[in-house]
């Protein structure tokens, strides 16, 4: 009878609209959280066959959820270096344990609200970030395309090695106007292997016109070494400044040749002095130990890059070396091809993961889990880790936030129509119960 089935459509037409009330219920209250794709009803109707081509059997219609899970939200700015958002494509990897195991489900979410938790683990609304872990040269692991490949990214127990210097760059000016046998100084500050400091001090003796001598001496234990075997001869240190070579200039003032003194210095194929430093000053040690080997750029010849002999002053411009300390862990910093780089005080940086993104055919088909997270589903596709900005995916926008995408307009007039609509499926069922009414009183 279609005056019941009136009643039950109007019925079914309750349950769509609350459904579709909770969906606004729940984007209104997510406005603000960090990567909510927000949620609406897509109506289909119900339909009932009829008995003939002349009676109609009403049928209803019910409410489906749709997530707008692709849609991109807009970008706020943090100060925070662990704050992450994706531009285009993608999404980030995060696990529910810390160390994956069976069981515990890889999800995906565009939340970058990325923090440091007591263990050094970068964790955001419960789940634990993923990333390839790179080794010493910078590389990604061999295989990128599993899940299983990857590890939680962790900034624990990280400190910035000691670097013995091997290059030292100099930019000065020697003064062209000045007497033969005049000498400038210029001291450096280098490091062993273990990090400790010395100084070195060069020389610079005008021995002629557009020529002059370099010679060194190392104030500390550090001592020249004629090559890196245990039978190499040393110096006197500071006692009598070793000879490293002999510079010309060109008439220009430019760098001319630059030729070494043997046995302490050589150049190289680059035009730069090359030379041992035994740190400890013992000929037995070598290069293995604490023996480096030590280039000196001092520019290209005929560019004034480097050294040059102009009239004027004495004038360092450029005095820096590789060489460093030991240093402690000051924080993290993450780019837009997704590598988070370990900063350390004594300026050194180290790249230690890579973070990709995993892009699906239909994201929209990702199933939600609390903390605004996404669990894969046949009906998303497989998951395929891509680095960002890299076939199709897209790019990490450092210190960044994704926001929802909520527009409260649209939600409260959307509220709007549906309780309308609830109303008028509530009339129909009032209406529907007077008709019958009316049946029931014919007998009377």
């Amino acid at each position: 009878m279609s005056l019941y089935g009136a009643m039950f459509s109007g019925v079914s037409g309750l349950a769509a609209q609350s459904q579709a009330l909770g969906m606004i219920s729940d984007n209104i209250s997510n406005v603000n959280t960090i990567g909510y794709k927000g949620t609406t009803a897509r109506f289909e109707t119900l339909v009932t066959e009829a008995a003939s081509r002349t009676t109609y059997s009403p049928g209803g219609v019910r409410s489906i959820p749709y997530q707008k899970i692709d849609r991109q939200g807009l970008l706020q700015g943090s100060a925070s270096p662990t704050d992450i958002a994706i531009v285009g494509n993608g999404f980030f990897v995060v696990n529910e344990d810390s160390s994956p195991g069976v069981g515990d489900d890889y999800l995906f979410t565009r939340a970058g609200n990325f923090t440091t938790d007591q263990n050094g683990n970068l964790t955001a609304n419960g789940y634990y970030l993923q990333g390839w872990r790179l080794d010493a040269g910078g590389a990604l692991p061999a295989n990128t395309s599993l899940l299983t490949t990857l590890e939680t990214v962790n900034v624990s127990n990280l400190t910035g090695a000691a670097r013995a210097t091997s290059n030292m760059q100099l930019a000065l000016n020697l003064p062209a106007q000045v007497a033969n046998g005049e000498e400038f100084t210029t001291t450096m500050q280098i490091f062993d292997k273990q990090g400790a400091t010395q100084t070195v001090n060069l020389n610079w003796t005008k021995t002629a016109t557009n020529s002059w001598s370099l010679t060194a001496d190392l104030p500390g234990t550090a001592r020249f070494a004629s090559d890196d075997t245990g039978t190499a001869t040393t110096d006197n240190g500071q006692t009598t400044p070793v000879a490293l070579g002999t510079v010309t200039f060109n008439a220009d003032g430019t760098l001319g040749t630059v030729t070494a003194t043997a046995p302490y210095a050589a150049v190289n194929a680059d035009n730069q002095f090359e030379f041992y430093i035994d740190y400890d000053g013992s000929a037995t040690t070598t290069s293995t130990q604490d023996r480096a080997l030590v280039s000196l750029d001092i520019g290209s010849p005929g560019v004034g890059d480097g050294i040059t002999q102009y009239s004027g002053e004495y004038s360092p411009k450029v005095i820096s070396q590789d060489g460093l300390t030991f240093g402690s862990f000051t924080g993290i910093v993450i780019d837009e091809r997704g590598t988070v780089t370990a900063l350390f005080d004594n300026g050194q940086q180290r790249d230690i993961f890579k973070l990709p993104l995993a892009t699906f055919r239909n994201p929209n088909g990702l199933e939600s889990r609390n903390g605004n997270a996404y669990l894969t589903t046949s009906f998303s596709g497989d998951p395929v880790l891509l680095e960002a900005n890299t076939g199709g995916s897209g790019k990490i926008a450092p210190s960044s936030l994704e926001s929802s995408t909520v527009d409260l307009a649209e939600e409260f007039t959307n509220m709007i129509v549906t309780q309308r609509a609830y109303s008028a499926n509530a009339k129909i069922i009032t209406t529907a119960d007077q008709m019958l009414d009316e049946l029931i009183n014919i007998r009377r």
